[in-house]
């Protein structure tokens, strides 16, 4: 139920850290039958490590990154087997470069105030990413705007809420 769908091939779950995006790219790959890949997972150890170290990454630390994501595209679209990547992908520039990897690239940008992610990213333990680093995404962020496929919803909503409603919004969908 739910899995019926003409496009996108690629949902990816946007937005700044302690958004939800890992939360709800999960769940929603799994209403969507397809794979789910965690973005984080492909950084290389030198941008974990930088991060970690409550530095923020330039989009020199951010480019091989981006070429592993794009090449991760490019297979789920090409294998025509689709997926959902959970990625900040909070730069325009950063979206068209997934978007140039495949045809029907849509993004879900999981919208939070400031001080909602600064209480999420401040509980959690065991992540890269420190609560220091939350006001370089903002500062980052550039959310979508109407020219880009995708949608925005309230982050602050429960992560099956949001995935109702994305569902609901996807292309094809209705």
């Amino acid at each position: 139920m739910g899995t019926a769908r003409a496009a996108p091939t690629v949902v990816v779950v946007m937005g700044v850290s302690g958004s939800g995006k890992s939360t709800v790219g999960r769940l929603l790959a799994q209403r969507l039958g397809l794979p789910f890949l965690e973005a984080d997972d492909l950084h290389p150890a030198a941008n974990r490590a930088k991060m970690a170290a409550g530095r923020p990454l330039d989009d020199g630390d951010r480019r091989p990154w981006l070429t592993a994501l794009a090449d991760w595209v490019r297979e789920a679209t090409d294998s025509g087997r689709g997926g959902v990547m959970a990625c900040s992908a909070l730069k325009r520039e950063y979206r068209d470069r997934l978007r140039g990897a495949g045809a029907g690239v849509w993004f879900l940008h999981l919208a939070l105030d400031r001080a909602s992610a600064a209480r999420r990213v401040a509980a959690r333990a065991g992540h890269f990413m420190p609560s220091a680093l939350e006001g370089s995404q903002y500062t980052d962020l550039e959310p979508l705007r109407p020219d880009e496929a995708g949608t925005t919803v309230d982050a602050t909503a429960a992560p099956r809420v949001i995935v109702q409603e994305a569902v609901e919004r996807l292309p094809g969908s209705g």
